[in-house]
């Protein structure tokens, strides 16, 4: 079973949300959100998830903190 990446279904590492060439589009604050392993975690998934979804480019996706 092939993990794919949220943002361009291209394969992933199951540890991440999106493959390497679609992280480092997101801006430098967002990626710092989304690893920081808190009670917020899968909330924050979740905005990158609606985001991804409304067609929100990658390199303006914020999370909340």
């Amino acid at each position: 079973m092939v993990i794919r990446c949220l943002s361009c279904r291209a394969p992933r590492n199951p540890r991440t949300y999106l493959c390497r060439s679609c992280w480092y589009q997101l801006p430098v604050t967002t990626r710092v959100r989304l690893t920081r392993p808190d009670s917020y975690a899968l909330a924050r998934l979740r905005e990158l998830n609606g985001q991804l979804t409304a067609g929100v480019p990658l390199g303006e996706i914020e999370v909340a903190a």
